[in-house]
C-alpha cells in the first residue's frame, strides 16, 4: 500500500472565524504552533479531509472551503516528504483543542504570520494574508 518513494498528501487549513484565524499548538512532533490539518486518508477527497481534520483537531464544522495553494517543498515536513493542499475556510464558534492539538486559539492573521510556526506554515499564512486582507 504505502510506497516510501512517493510523497504523502496532507491538508492545511486557514480557518477564519469573525476575521481571526485558528492556530494550534501541536501535541506531537514537530512541536510548536501550526495550522490545523493532517493527512488525507485513502479514498478521501482533500476537501473531505479538510472537513474531517477541522472537526478532529479543533471541533469546528467548516464551510466555504477554497483552495489557497499547493505546498510541495520536499523538505517542508521533517518527518517525511509531504505535499500539502492548503485551503481557506470559514467556521463559527470557539475552537477547542482535540486529537493532535494541545491548544487552539483565535488570533489576528498578521499576528499568526509573525508567530514562529512549524514546517512552512508561516509561508502558507503569508499567502493567505495577502488575499484575505
Amino acid at each position: 500500500m504505502f510506497d516510501p518513494k512517493c510523497p504523502l498528501l496532507a491538508v492545511d487549513l486557514i480557518i477564519i472565524i469573525g476575521g481571526s484565524v485558528v492556530i494550534i499548538e501541536r501535541k506531537y512532533p514537530p512541536l510548536g504552533f501550526a495550522l490545523p490539518g493532517g493527512m488525507v486518508d485513502i479514498g478521501e477527497s482533500t476537501e473531505d479531509a479538510a472537513k474531517r481534520e477541522a472537526m478532529e483537531e479543533v471541533q469546528l464544522e467548516v464551510s466555504k472551503i477554497r483552495l489557497l495553494g499547493v505546498y510541495s517543498n520536499p523538505n517542508r515536513d521533517p518527518r517525511s516528504h509531504v505535499v500539502s493542499i492548503a485551503y481557506t475556510c470559514e467556521a463559527n464558534g470557539t475552537p477547542e483543542a482535540a486529537d493532535d492539538a494541545k491548544e487552539a486559539r483565535l488570533v489576528d492573521i498578521w499576528e499568526a504570520v509573525n508567530t514562529k510556526m512549524v514546517m512552512d506554515h508561516n509561508e502558507i499564512l503569508r499567502d493567505a494574508a495577502m488575499i484575505l486582507t
